[in-house]
């Protein structure tokens, strides 16, 4: 199975790094590391991948895994990851999102009236593209998986494992990877953790210019809800 890991700058290094330990697993996987060119690809905290492939040279993968990104709008004006995931996932075995990956797989039309969940920081961006969106860890819709913020990639991987090979090989995957948490806190959700957990978080995230970043957001979520009103929506 021809296993393609998108990569573009600034992607969250564990939305990748996650599900590649348990998919790179799989019994056959031959796995590319796609990207819009040939360069080194950094992720937001600087770790860095070197591509294996562009998407000239991967027209027709089985899965297609796209990580998200602290800083998620840039790529979503990356025409070339567009136009690829446009025509290459329809005819895929499976599709797979982390986090804010899935705003890729939206601006390409593949997520119209489809259930799907992004990081709690993202939902209201991914609405604005006219998705709908689940506060879930994992959601399934079709052959198509999403997972939630980061960490939820290795939840998602070892879902899909499932899927494809059976609940055997995915329990296998799970013991290699000794993949068994017992956080030392309870605040991994929105629902769990409290107000001022909040606030700290959001600001974390907006970093150092926090009201630019969030003014910034809100005006492409704006952008976003005009092109669905005048019919050039990014879902199909």
């Amino acid at each position: 199975m021809k296993v393609a890991f998108v990569v573009y700058p600034d992607f969250t290094a564990l939305d990748l790094v996650g599900p590649y330990e348990v998919i790179s697993r799989w019994p056959g996987a031959e796995v590319h590391f796609v990207s819009s060119g040939t360069d080194p690809v950094r992720c937001d905290l600087g770790l860095t991948v070197l591509p294996t492939d562009t998407p000239s040279t991967l027209p027709n993968p089985d899965l297609i895994v796209v990580p998200g990104s602290g800083n998620p709008l840039p790529v979503l004006e990356d025409q070339i990851l567009i136009d690829w995931l446009s025509t290459a996932a329809p005819d895929c075995a499976w599709t797979a999102s982390v986090c804010t990956g899935a705003g890729l797989y939206a601006v390409a039309g593949l997520l119209g009236g489809k259930s799907t969940t992004t990081h709690w920081m993202f939902r209201d961006y991914l609405k604005a593209l006219g998705v709908r969106v689940v506060p879930d860890r994992v959601v399934w819709e079709g052959t198509h998986v999403s997972g939630a913020g980061v960490s939820a990639g290795i939840d998602t991987a070892l879902s899909l494992t499932e899927r494809v090979h059976g609940r055997e090989v995915a329990e296998a995957v799970q013991l290699i990877i000794e993949y068994d948490p017992e956080p030392p806190f309870d605040s991994g959700s929105l629902p769990k953790a409290g107000p001022k957990i909040r606030r700290l978080a959001r600001k974390m995230l907006l970093g150092d210019r926090p009201v630019r970043a969030a003014t910034r957001f809100g005006r492409e979520m704006m952008r976003a809800r005009i092109r669905r009103a005048r019919g050039a929506g990014v879902a199909r």
